[in-house]
């Protein structure tokens, strides 16, 4: 009954079938007439015409587009999309979140949306997670585009201005997020039209994220920050770093055992906190020779104190970061497993650590411009995003980005067999039946993956694999250099792979191994010449379809010899015959060395065997001693294991524990997604002031003369108004308003009103004593151009806008870091701390805009222009 009924309420299957019939169908029905068609350029061409200049939709045009796109995708780089495809083109194109396994052409079903929105003319956006997908997607999809008369472009991080501005006036523009986020950030810091990298008009029209959820979930609770550097000392962490030798870690109270926490402090593994003992604090001033830790001139202390035990206990070297050639300490992302240089935790926290590695310290920073992914993204006017798992974070899709989840089908069925776990007493017996399972597998000839989740595991596993006398490759953070060779080989024969984490790697694992790729690698580093180039590329096709006309467009490229054609013929006639061997064997093989705390994650790793129809296998070894498991899994179990007397060699597979894994897994993502919304509601309260800002700032960078002056006129007025409130109340007598006061004010704004009768307004009404003000000002103003000249006003006023709104946007930005980390104590107080911040962000930004006001009134008559520059 359940069956039929999630048949009857099967929403997806439902939309699939919709789009069957509506976008599908209607293609390949066109498709013989579209391979007849000459110049698919002008054939696009027209489609743009018929957008723009007749008023068409996209949706009007899709069918036709679609046709095209698949036409030209078969023409220039040899790949026609398969029906599954399309499906995911227009599920992108809806703004959709498309789920697709590992290896269907994800990067294929993108050019389908991208080249189908940017008929607009309003540019597009294929955002990646690494600078290596984002180069390979727009060379290996640059002829597709080209060949329907668009153009393609890549923003990259080690680009000059201009180079960049190229890039993102593209039709389509390949991107890195965080290069993506940060350029966004940078404009709106921009001091001249000519300083911005995106569009002027509809920076943000269309973005396909790659790995949607790894950019929008996993990487969602670090918001994007431009730094400078802060007056603040940091040899003091080295202090603190060698103080905190000096305590004790204790044990957290336990209702029932002690009411009390035992040494000088406890530390909170779930949430990352460290909390001080009363005995703590009162070592700690004994040591420090303070009276009080807690008090206001030692805020600073008690700060830095807990951010260098965070260090020491929750954040581990070969884990959570590196410690690289340079000696600078690197992050390390949990998700990917991939470094991350340029991010730094904040708060101190990073130079906590640093101090417990005996490194330099690099100065602490002060926020310039921020915003989280969740606020970045919901400024488009469309986004879509795409991965092989999203199912499993749909309510989050929905809630934050409005985004719904279609999985799309697989072009051929999964014959992958994932079996149950096995758990473990220990970490040493897991790893010993880890390496006993390989070495049974390498035996074989089977290809092996191992996926960890640390680098320090990593290692520990290569050691054993070592001592076993079975080669093998490793990936991890600090041979990334090697990523791509490394996973597109990982599927020979015979062939060992450790891998830090899977997700978002981009290159699939090819059964056999990947000869196109070798070749590819090949041609660049003998032969100077781009793989990505229409003549290596037609060599490449040709080679892999053994096709006779390899040693003709072989030798068209310069520098190729014979025996270069020869030895590449060879490796594919090698790679096919093994790619059959792999699947007479039964694939490659999946080694899950723990479970992650995502499920989305192991699902990624699985997701690397069994693609486009091939054969696979998967296990997953667990540990009681593993971080999810010893947090969040069942004690009974543990119980169970020793009633039984069970030892390290024996393991435990059973439903009922892969099932207890799996809720632990949930309540984690639970929490994980707690967290990411409080970040976002917190962030939500500072979105409404920066976009008030970042408007106000465009609109000074942008807009004409008229627009300026109207803007620092308007400023000027309202600074007038606040000292009319201030100095002459409307509530009081006029025997009681201050004259002397508002004239005070009036003359160290603007020196020019020295000669206005301020004693004259004691005797009007309200009215008139701010129309007579203001037209004074008006008057002072009016003189003021014509000291300067109009143009030269004009330049002055968008000068001293620009400036004065960058600072006092730094000095509330910091006065928000400041309040957001003190704001959780007012819970103690029994008041919401998310309510109090609300309340004092909005006095504090109100403030600032006071400030500002008088700052500009103030710089715009004083400023003499020769020191506007």
């Amino acid at each position: 009954m359940f069956r039929v009924l999630n048949k009857v309420f099967d929403n997806n299957a439902r939309d699939v079938q919709r789009l069957v019939k509506t976008v599908v169908e209607p293609v390949n029905a066109l498709e013989e007439e579209t391979m007849r068609v000459e110049d698919l350029a002008a054939a696009f061409m027209d489609l743009r015409r018929q957008v723009q200049e007749e008023g068409r939709s996209l949706d009007d045009v899709l069918v036709p587009a679609f046709a095209l796109i698949r036409e030209a995708g078969r023409r220039s780089i040899g790949k026609r999309h398969y029906d599954v495809q399309l499906l995911g083109g227009a599920a992108l194109h809806q703004g959709r979140i498309a789920e697709m396994r590992t290896g269907e052409g994800k990067t294929l079903v993108a050019t389908l949306a991208l080249a189908l929105n940017a008929l607009e003319g309003r540019g597009c956006h294929l955002v990646t997670t690494n600078d290596y997908l984002a180069r390979v997607g727009a060379e290996e999809n640059g002829l597709l585009y080209r060949t329907l008369g668009l153009t393609v472009g890549l923003a990259s991080r080690d680009m000059q201005p201009h180079e960049k501005q190229a890039a993102y006036a593209c039709d389509i523009t390949y991107v890195t997020n965080s290069e993506l986020g940060f350029d966004y950030l940078r404009d709106n810091m921009a001091q001249s039209k000519e300083a911005l990298a995106m569009r002027a008009e509809h920076p943000l029209n269309f973005a396909i994220v790659d790995e949607v959820d790894s950019i929008l979930i996993d990487e969602a609770r670090t918001p994007l920050i431009i730094s400078g550097a802060a007056e603040k000392a940091t040899d003091q962490y080295y202090v603190y770093a060698k103080l905190i030798r000096r305590l004790q870690k204790g044990e957290p109270a336990e209702p029932g055992v002690r009411t009390e926490p035992t040494g000088d402090y406890v530390i909170e593994e779930k949430n990352k906190q460290v909390h001080l003992t009363e005995g703590g604090i009162s070592k700690i001033e004994r040591l420090l020779s303070i009276p009080d830790l807690y008090s206001p001139e030692n805020m600073d202390k008690a700060h830095m104190i807990t951010q260098a035990i965070r260090a020491r206990e929750l954040y581990h070297r070969e884990k959570d970061y590196i410690v690289n050639a340079e000696g600078e300490v690197v992050i390390v992302d949990e998700f990917t497993g991939r470094s991350m240089p340029g991010r730094r935790y904040g708060e101190g926290l990073h130079q906590a650590i640093e101090a417990k590695e005996g490194v330099k310290i690099e100065n602490e920073n002060q926020t310039l411009a921020t915003i989280t992914y969740q606020n970045f993204f919901r400024l488009y006017n469309k986004f879509a995003g795409m991965t092989g798992t999203a199912k499993t974070e749909e309510k989050e899709f929905l809630d934050i980005y409005g985004s719904d989840v279609l999985v799309i089908p697989t072009n051929k069925p999964i014959l992958r067999v994932d079996a149950e776990d096995l758990i473990y007493r220990t970490r040493l017996g897991k790893y010993n039946a880890v390496v006993q399972e390989v070495a049974e597998m390498h035996a074989t000839g089977r290809p092996v993956l191992i996926g960890t989740a640390s680098i320090d595991t990593s290692e520990q596993l290569s050691g054993l694999l070592e001592q076993a006398g079975i080669p093998h490759s490793v990936l991890n953070a600090k041979f990334e250099a090697q990523e791509a060779s490394i996973v597109a080989q990982a599927g020979r024969s015979g062939t060992v792979t450790i891998a830090t984490n899977m997700a978002g790697r981009g290159t699939d694992i090819k059964l056999g191994g990947d000869a196109e790729f070798i070749v590819g690698e090949a041609l660049e580093q003998h032969f100077g010449v781009s793989r990505f180039s229409p003549e290596a590329e037609a060599f490449i096709k040709a080679v892999s379809r053994q096709d006779p006309r390899a040693h003709e467009l072989g030798l068209q490229i310069p520098g190729v010899t014979p025996e270069f054609i020869a030895q590449s013929l060879q490796l594919q006639a090698d790679t096919d015959a093994d790619h059959e061997r792999v699947r007479q064997l039964g694939g490659l093989h999946i080694v899950g060395t723990e479970r992650h705390e995502s499920r989305r994650i192991d699902n990624q790793l699985r997701g690397r065997a069994g693609r486009q129809g091939d054969p696979g296998s998967s296990r997953f070894y667990v540990s009681f001693e593993d971080d999810l498991m010893r947090l969040f899994a069942n004690d009974r179990v543990v119980a169970m294991m020793d009633r039984l007397g069970m030892d390290d060699s024996q393991p435990i597979e059973a439903k009922m524990v892969t099932g207890a894994i799996e809720k632990a897994q949930a309540r984690v993502e639970d929490r994980n997604f707690s967290t990411r919304k409080q970040l976002l509601e917190f962030d939500n309260v500072m979105s409404k002031q920066r976009d008030e800002i970042y408007a106000q700032r465009r609109e000074v960078l942008l807009g004409p003369d008229e627009a300026i002056e109207e803007t620092t006129e308007g400023m000027i007025a309202d600074f007038v108004d606040m000292q009319l409130a201030t100095f002459l109340p409307i509530d009081q007598s006029h025997d009681a308003w201050d004259v002397d006061g508002l004239r005070s004010a009036m003359l160290d704004a603007a020196p020019q009103l020295e000669g206005f009768d301020f004693e004259a307004l004691r005797g009007m009404s309200p009215a008139d004593a701010q129309n007579t003000l203001l037209g004074a000002v008006a008057d002072a103003f009016d003189a003021r151009k014509e000291e300067l000249s109009p143009a030269m006003m004009n330049g002055l006023s968008r000068y001293v806008l620009l400036q004065t709104v960058d600072q006092h946007w730094k000095e509330h930005l910091h006065g928000m870091d400041v309040l957001r980390q003190g704001i959780g104590l007012r819970g103690y107080g029994q008041r919401d701390p998310f309510t109090e911040y609300k309340f004092e962000s909005t006095n504090m930004f109100n403030e600032m805009v006071d400030n500002l006001k008088a700052d500009v009134t103030k710089f715009i008559f004083r400023m003499e222009f020769g020191q506007a520059g």
